[in-house]
């Protein structure tokens, strides 16, 4: 009876499920990595030295064995681009979040953080005095 009991309990647990919160098709998409900016560009050359292979999973091994074997001074321009893409991501993951929080529609500290920063920059120091 105790059997029972607990297959009745994990399957009680198994009927309940959390919903996936939806996707915003507004939110940007996360940039790629230097491995799929280089992949771009493999899969282009690639196709035009082979035609006939059409397997994605020939192609993508073949770009993986090449980056594996490049050193960093050939990765190089592919990291930079990624740096770049990944800050525009961050601009605009920012102005983003802005718009979701009902913010203000640039990136930045609150008045109250910045107006503290400006006063330690014066040399005005604050103190308190009890009596």
């Amino acid at each position: 009876m105790k059997a029972r009991s607990r297959s009745s309990n994990a399957d009680s647990r198994l009927s309940v499920r959390k919903t996936k919160a939806e996707k915003d098709p507004n939110k940007p998409k996360r940039p790629p990595s230097a491995f799929f900016v280089f992949m771009e560009q493999f899969r282009k050359d690639y196709k035009e030295k082979h035609p006939n292979v059409k397997q994605v999973s020939v192609i993508g091994k073949a770009g993986g064995d090449k980056w594996k074997s490049m050193s960093d001074a050939d990765k190089a321009p592919f990291v930079a681009k990624a740096e770049k893409l990944k800050a525009e991501y961050t601009k605009k993951i920012d102005a983003y979040n802005n718009k979701q929080a009902g913010g203000p529609a640039t990136s930045g500290d609150s008045d109250k953080s910045k107006s503290e920063v400006n006063d330690e920059d014066e040399g005005s120091v604050r103190t308190s005095v009890r009596t």
